[in-house]
């Protein structure tokens, strides 16, 4: 229940439920942007009883949130739950799906250290096979490869520094969300937690690199960014990932691109596609499937680092490192990017990263 001090409004979640969005995803209504902060508000209080906050997740799922809502929650969320660290370095926040992926590796961790070894730092968060799919995230990929992944915000803002590349540990920095795990796996599906979790942003990064289902999506999270008072995203690129997870999909993988200020200094939003064949990579969805999702992922990530594979698996590790040092802007284009990655893989510099990671 609610503590005792905490006090809220006048819209409990059973009233927003019968007079706004309850009614069908159809006729449900929008909530304001001051009802959406209330509703959060009460659930990261623990106050609504479990079918209430079921039925309330469950009608925003029908209904479908607008950018008002989602970034009230983010917002609330921001306040009331995450602890930042900031590191000194500005690095690329990678949040990608926290519930995971259990088909295709996960390249995520070989991508950024890649990037890292290049000069582009980069910052990933996850939990621990979070509802609703609660499959492998970035954290049981960093275990198998011997990573400290149970970190206290300030310990990765410090290994970022030191290394170019760092692990946020949702239970530690996203305490109030972490709290409302059983609940979240009691619902059986994606609740709106799922969007707003991804763009925490615990190290107040300045280029946030995430991932979408449908290309609609992604101009609803810029929306969510632009609207949001907490979050100071001057950049943001989502695009089509493997699985919904943060790696670009061989064949055509479809982007959304928004700057604060282009390079004419006005706002800016384009979408466009990335076709892995004008790379010289032929490869197909399957050419990436493994069988154990975390320890597979880890033992092609060391060998890929290594400089000891050269195969489908060695080249979207590079293409994706070259996507972070694009979406931070240390390249010009993915060519050079790519270039830099091969190079880092090549005279060790990325393998040094990844043996300082496990240093750490």
């Amino acid at each position: 229940m609610a503590k005792a001090s905490q006090t809220f409004g006048e819209w409990p979640l059973k009233r927003l439920m019968t007079e706004v969005i309850g009614s069908g995803p159809k006729s449900a209504d929008d909530m304001s942007h001051d009802q959406a902060r209330e509703a959060f508000q009460r659930i990261l209080a623990g106050e609504p009883e479990d079918t209430t906050l079921g039925a309330f997740w469950l009608a925003n799922r029908w209904k479908r949130n607008n950018p008002a809502e989602l970034s009230a929650y983010t917002d609330v969320m921001r306040e009331e739950s995450v602890v930042t660290a900031e590191p000194e370095c500005d690095p690329v926040d990678c949040g990608a799906n926290y519930d995971g992926k259990d088909t295709s590796a996960i390249l995520g961790v070989g991508a950024g250290v890649v990037a890292a070894a290049a000069g582009t730092p980069v910052v990933v968060h996850s939990g621990d096979y979070v509802p609703s799919q609660k499959a492998t995230a970035y954290k049981h990929v960093l275990d198998e490869l011997g990573i400290r992944t149970e970190l206290e915000p300030t310990e990765s803002a410090d290994m970022v520094d030191e290394t170019g590349f760092g692990f946020y540990y949702q239970p530690a920095f996203n305490p109030g969300i972490h709290d409302l795990f059983e609940r979240r796996d009691e619902m059986g599906v994606r609740t709106f937690v799922n969007t707003i979790e991804t763009v925490a942003n615990p190290a107040n990064a300045d280029v946030h690199l995430g991932s979408f289902y449908h290309l609609a999506f992604a101009k609803k999270l810029t929306d969510l960014i632009k609207e949001s008072d907490q979050l100071d995203y001057s950049r943001a690129i989502f695009f089509q990932g493997m699985e919904g997870y943060d790696d670009i999909r061989p064949g055509y993988t479809k982007v959304a691109e928004w700057d604060e200020a282009g390079a004419d200094g006005e706002e800016s939003f384009d979408d466009y596609e990335i076709e892995t064949a004008e790379y010289g990579m032929e490869m197909e969805r399957d050419d990436l499937a493994v069988d154990n999702m975390a320890a597979d992922s880890a033992a092609i990530t060391e060998a890929v680092l290594a400089g000891e594979r050269d195969d489908h698996f060695a080249d979207a590790i590079a293409l994706n490192g070259a996507f972070r040092m694009y979406a931070r802007q240390d390249v010009d284009s993915l060519e050079a990017g790519l270039e830099q990655a091969r190079e880092v893989i090549a005279d060790g510099s990325a393998q040094a990263v990844l043996e300082e990671l496990q240093a750490y």
